[in-house]
Order: C-alpha cells, then structure tokens, then sequence
C-alpha cells in the first residue's frame, strides 16, 4: 500500500521563504525618478544642440564674409542689396552684363542660399550702422528679424546703443590694423 502524504509532509517539502514583490508605491518612486533624470539629461541635450545650430550658423557666416570680400577685391564693390549673397555662387545674379567678364566665382564651394534653420539670410548694402560696409544677419530660430535669437555678422563690432564701438570705430583699418 502506497503511503498519500499529508498536508504537514507537502509543508515541509516546500519552506515559505520571504516572498515580497514591489509595492505600487516603490514603482511609483522608482518611475519618478527615471523621468526626472531623463528630463535633465533630455534639457542638457536640447541645449547643446541649440548651441550648435547658432555655431554653425556663424561658421556659415563667416564662410559668406570671406566671399564678400573675394567679390569685393575681384569686382571692386560689394554686391548690391538686389545681388544678396545668391551672387557669390552664381554670375547669372549680377546686375550688370559687362560685370560678368570680371566675375571670378563661385566665391563659396556650396550655395548657402539659407541658414540652418531654413531662412533666408538677409544681406543689406550699405549698412544700417553707419562706419560698415554691408550687414549679414540670420533671423535665427524664430524666423522673424528683429528678435532677440537674431545672429549679426556685425554684432562684436556694434555697442549696446546700435552704433558702431568706439573701440573698433577709433582703429585704422588703412594701415593693416
């Protein structure tokens, strides 16, 4: 005869041992505090790359001041306002018919018709502040001149008050600085 075991023998075949699961409270805290990390580290992430956009905006900037310049020595002149920057990559947007025999461009390896966020830049000849040659600007990120995200060629040059500085203005530029 087959002994059937009892219901102490299957108890000590198995010991209870301290079982305990997460609480929703403890999941709750645990999920809290992933996302607050994330949030940082998503912020750090969001500002470096906003911080690059204007970095490679000013590259870009300066790549197109380098150009003006070029043009400038080539053609004896700055473009004109109607010209814009579209004349530094294309002889087809001079005014003149008898400019294009002078024209040695592309003055830029690549058109940079925009920023890098999309827009136009805006290139103003002769320029709003007075004691400049021509004003480069990107409207940057918002889209709209005239805001506070706005990026000037011009802007180390000009002091709080929109004038040209007087410490820039007071150098002689004839002598080679």
């Amino acid at each position: 005869m087959i002994a059937q075991p009892t219901t102490t023998s299957v108890r000590r075949s198995r010991p209870l041992r301290g079982r305990r699961g997460f609480t929703i409270l403890e999941l709750l805290i645990v999920i809290g505090i992933l996302l607050a990390i994330g949030g940082l580290v998503l912020v750090n992430v969001l500002g470096a790359s906003e911080k690059a956009d204007e970095g490679n905006t000013r590259l870009q900037m300066q790549a197109i001041e380098q150009a003006l310049e070029q043009f400038r020595v080539e053609m004896k002149r700055w473009p004109s306002e109607e010209e814009g920057v579209a004349v530094l990559w294309s002889a087809s947007n001079l005014e003149a018919d008898d400019d294009q025999e002078r024209w040695g461009g592309p003055y830029l390896k690549k058109p940079a018709p925009a920023d890098v966020w999309g827009n136009e830049w805006i290139y103003r000849q002769p320029s709003e502040i007075e004691g400049l040659d021509y004003d480069l600007v990107s409207v940057g990120p918002d889209g709209e001149e005239g805001t506070d995200d706005d990026i000037s060629i011009n802007e180390s040059l000009v002091g709080e008050d929109g004038s040209l500085d007087e410490e820039f203005g007071s150098m002689d530029m004839s002598d080679g600085g």
